[in-house]
C-alpha cells in the first residue's frame, strides 16, 4: 500500500488543522492505521491509532482531548483532526499502516508502511 499525507500548514496557537492520509493499492480497511510525528531534534512520537474496524482509537497523552483520528473505508482515507493546537505540536506528521492487525486492535508500533510526512507548524 502507498500512503499520501496532506493537510499540514501554518496555524496560530489555539487553531485547528485536519490531516488526511489516502491509501492506494490494497484496501485500506485491511490495515490498522496510525499517526506519528517528529519534531526537529527529537525522535518519532506516537500520536494516534485507529483499528481496522474504525471503532477503536488510542491517543498519545500530549494530544488526548485535542486530536481525533477517524477513517473512511469508502475513501481509503484516515484523518487526524487537530484542535487547540499548541506550539509544541509543531512537527512533521506521518501516517502509517500496519497489516498484521486484529479488527479491534490499535497499535503504537509495528507499522509496515509510511507516508511521506506533512509539516505542521504552530505559531505562538
Amino acid at each position: 500500500v502507498q500512503l499520501q499525507a496532506c493537510g499540514g500548514g501554518l496555524v496560530q496557537a489555539g487553531g485547528s488543522l485536519r490531516l488526511s492520509c489516502s491509501a492506494s493499492g490494497r484496501t485500506f480497511s485491511s490495515y490498522a492505521k496510525g499517526w506519528f510525528r517528529q519534531a526537529p531534534g527529537k525522535g518519532r512520537e506516537f500520536v494516534a491509532a485507529i483499528s481496522r474496524s474504525g471503532s477503536f482509537a488510542d491517543y498519545g497523552d500530549p494530544v488526548k482531548g485535542r486530536f481525533t483520528i477517524s477513517s473512511d473505508s469508502a475513501k481509503n482515507t484516515v484523518y487526524l483532526q487537530m484542535n487547540k493546537l499548541k506550539p509544541e505540536d509543531t512537527a512533521v506528521y506521518y501516517c502509517a499502516a500496519r497489516l498484521n492487525a486484529i479488527s479491534s486492535g490499535t497499535y503504537r508500533d509495528g507499522y509496515h508502511y509510511w507516508g511521506q510526512g506533512t509539516q505542521v507548524t504552530v505559531s505562538s
